[in-house]
């Protein structure tokens, strides 16, 4: 039997040498099986030639109904291959497999998860300025995988910004702030889309940026800026993150009078006087400490934008850093702000 089979797959392999078409193979070990066969049938028992393949004709009958049913299988799976349609292409969702990996440190929190993660996905927010507090809170927001992230400031990079601004590089010293912030968030997280804008932001401009985005972040560094800020996001309805510092101390607060909570205005009503409250420019300022202020304004947008925990709407949190202490300030609505407290057209 052995012989038999041997020499029908000589004659598979002779015929693939020849490239003889499936058909005309299958044909030339056909005969020699239906040889074999009728050997088996008209020689009588114990003859050599019937000894030497296989002694019955059963045996073969079983081999040959065995190979035909695996090889009509095999042609009918081929006939519904042909027949049948290809599937559509099933969606992937909201997130590519890298950037399932890259969050997934934020899915698996109960208070954020993957909802939580496409909301991020799917913000826009700005950053007014991209100096100490603007820096790593900038990072943070890219690192979280916010969607649109938009930064916005006039100013170069200098080297005496390189103690607390640690988004810049040495390298990058008079580079617009703005293209350096992006080349380092785009670096950090290339799955987020950076609108790095190279202007001075005035009421004007307010009024046209603002509305594009869901979420402010004021880091701004001056009184002026931070009053015309909380009122262009008054105007446009956008909630407002502030955090401000000088030299050991930060503050930070959630400014959304549009649903229920003071303005900025509503607890500084007026400018301190000059030379009350110095710029870091003129008193200093320890270097973490914009990287504090900075990650906590990271932190409320987080919160704010995915729903989790509760966010310092209504609250002011201030940080001493000299001496390692925070506290919670109730913030109150003015009946009288000019910003909050009466209609606008």
């Amino acid at each position: 039997m052995i012989l038999v089979l041997a020499f029908a797959a000589g004659l598979w392999g002779l015929g693939w040498l020849m490239k003889a078409p499936m058909r005309a193979r299958a044909m030339m070990v056909g005969c020699l099986l239906a040889g074999v066969i009728l050997a088996n049938l008209v020689l009588p028992d114990g003859h050599p030639l019937r000894q030497a393949t296989g002694g019955s004709a059963q045996v073969w009958v079983v081999l040959i109904g065995v190979v035909a049913l695996v090889a009509a299988y095999r042609a009918v799976l081929v006939r519904l291959k042909a027949r049948s349609h290809p599937l559509p292409v099933r969606d992937e969702g909201p997130f590519s497999a890298a950037e399932v990996e890259r969050y997934a440190r934020h899915i698996f929190l109960r208070e954020i998860g993957g909802p939580g993660q496409r909301a991020l996905k799917e913000a826009r927010v700005l950053v007014v300025g991209a100096g100490g507090l603007g820096a790593p809170a900038l990072l943070y927001l890219a690192a979280a995988g916010v969607g649109t992230i938009g930064v916005i400031d006039d100013d170069e990079v200098d080297a005496s910004n390189l103690q607390r601004q640690v988004i810049h590089t040495d390298a990058r010293v008079g580079m617009a702030k703005v293209a350096s912030a992006a080349a380092q968030m785009r670096a950090l997280n290339p799955f987020v889309t950076v609108q790095p804008l190279k202007q001075r932001l005035t009421a004007e401009t307010a009024a046209e940026i603002f509305p594009d985005y869901d979420l402010i972040l004021d880091g701004s560094d001056n009184f002026d800026t931070r009053y015309m800020v909380n009122r262009a996001a008054f105007v446009a309805a956008r909630p407002l993150i502030s955090a401000a510092i000088t030299q050991w101390e930060g503050q930070i607060s959630v400014f959304d009078p549009a649903r229920g909570t003071p303005c900025y205005e509503c607890v500084f009503p007026t400018r301190p006087a000059p030379g009350l409250v110095p710029t870091c420019a003129e008193a200093g300022v320890v270097g973490p400490l914009p990287g504090v202020m900075g990650s906590l304004m990271a932190l409320e947008a987080v919160k704010h934008l995915t729903g989790a925990g509760q966010t310092l709407r209504g609250e002011m949190l201030v940080f001493d850093g000299l001496w390692g202490e925070t506290r919670k300030l109730v913030l109150g609505r003015r009946a009288d702000c000019p910003v909050c407290g009466q209609p606008h057209a």
